[in-house]
């Protein structure tokens, strides 16, 4: 079973924001409106009471008109993976099963989009990008 939080992250010449949408899914975040600045960094907190075995936190992003893509999948068990993305744009922390963070670098127009957080269970499943 997934859950996860959507998170939009607005930008315009004056800034960014971003505004959270979740359900009772038990997966939240923070802080429900974070201003950045462009050339500075927009930092999203996820949390969850989901259990120790949801210990897996994936982070999408879905731009306008877009399909939503994986950015980076995160496990305090494994290493990160950013598949196709760079970790000099895009940066998390997960140091405990409950809870991770996930970092917009050097935020610009561009970054306009919705980001979602999401979390499962432990399996046997491997995540592969191909």
């Amino acid at each position: 079973m997934h859950y996860f939080c959507v998170i939009s992250l607005m930008c315009s010449l004056t800034g960014c924001f971003t505004c959270i949408f979740a359900g009772d899914s038990g997966v939240t975040q923070t802080s429900r409106i974070l201003w950045a600045q462009k050339g500075k960094y927009a930092e999203i907190t996820c949390n969850h009471d989901k259990g120790g075995f949801y210990f897996h936190m994936y982070w999408f992003r879905q731009q306008q008109e877009k399909p939503m893509v994986l950015i980076v999948y995160t496990s305090t068990t494994s290493e990160l993976d950013y598949g196709n993305f760079s970790q000099e744009k895009f940066s998390v922390t997960k140091e405990r099963g409950e809870s991770g963070s996930f970092t917009v670098k050097n935020v610009e127009s561009d970054d306009s989009a919705l980001y979602f957080c999401a979390v499962s269970e432990h399996s046997d499943t491997v995540l592969l990008h191909c």
